[in-house]
């Protein structure tokens, strides 16, 4: 004889929980995207490719249920009219890039969450030398990580570590430059994407340079195995798109998590980047040269 369906018991408790989540559904803006009306043209067409034609098919990310983060955008675009600045870094010159295609759809996700969203194409960008500090490509990269609240990485593994292409980026954007450090004190959010099996090579590489950047890195991480069984097939409609999965849910909740953690953090950047050490540095140089300042 079946068994009849007995629900779970509603508590006072359970109920509350169930009418708050409800009115958080009710006024929680769908999406906080910067409209093409009012954004500049000139930054539109050159950093965010990850944005999808009017015609393209229906959106997966445009369904998630990001009601907290979008509510804690939301009052924080309110309260500062500024946009999170994200700057996105990606590892591969390859037609059919598996880190670009990952970073364009972490990309959409902090894009519905309200962010500025530039993505830095590391195609011309010279092997890191003493000679090229002025090359444009060197000095938009720079001009970019200095704009930035904060970075998101995707690197593929390459021989069991992060490639070339992408350590070279890092590696042309200096620890100070003068008073100007271009990195510190700002959020990361890491990824990586495997040709094989599931690894994290990369990732603690990635992690290990974005504490040496002095940056803070969120505590969690995505890693995609076979990342080219993660897309359709090429030529295949939706190509370029994340199908369903536990991978694709991992970079979801890593960049709800990175935005969290930069409108958190954010207001305290310059606070974390003062230090004895270097005001101890200040006030002997002072000493020294009272009339240089």
């Amino acid at each position: 004889m079946a068994q009849p369906v007995v629900e779970p018991l509603r508590t006072t408790d359970t109920l509350g929980k169930l009418h708050y989540r409800e009115a958080l559904s009710i006024r929680t803006p769908q999406s906080l995207a910067l409209p093409e009306s009012a954004d500049d043209p000139a930054a539109r067409q050159k950093y965010r490719p990850f944005i999808l034609s009017n015609t393209a098919e229906e959106d997966w990310v445009s369904d998630l249920e990001l009601t907290t983060a979008l509510n804690m955008a939301e009052n924080n675009l309110k309260n500062t009219n500024q946009r999170l600045k994200v700057l996105v870094l990606y590892g591969s010159l390859r037609k059919r890039s598996y880190s670009r295609l990952v970073a364009f759809e972490a990309c959409r996700i902090l894009f519905r969450l309200g962010c500025d969203v530039r993505v830095f194409d590391p195609e011309g960008l010279p092997v890191k030398n003493d000679v090229d500090h002025g090359h444009p490509k060197v000095q938009e990269l720079r001009g970019l990580s200095q704009w930035s609240d904060g970075h998101i990485w995707v690197s593929p593994e390459q021989h069991g570590n992060l490639t070339a292409v992408f350590k070279n980026q890092i590696d042309w954007i200096p620890l100070s430059t003068g008073s100007i450090r271009p990195t510190q004190g700002r959020t990361l959010a890491i990824a990586q994407v495997c040709g094989g099996s599931q690894s994290f090579n990369a990732v603690n590489s990635l992690r290990i340079l974005g504490r040496w950047m002095r940056m803070f890195t969120i505590p969690n991480q995505s890693s995609i195995p076979k990342a080219y069984t993660q897309f359709p097939d090429e030529g295949q409609p939706g190509d370029q798109r994340l199908m369903p999965s536990g991978n694709r849910d991992r970079l979801v909740d890593c960049m709800e998590e990175f935005v969290k953690y930069t409108i958190l953090m954010r207001p305290h950047m310059d606070l974390f980047g003062d230090r004895f050490s270097e005001r101890e540095e200040k006030r002997v140089k002072d000493a020294k040269h009272p009339f240089l300042y």
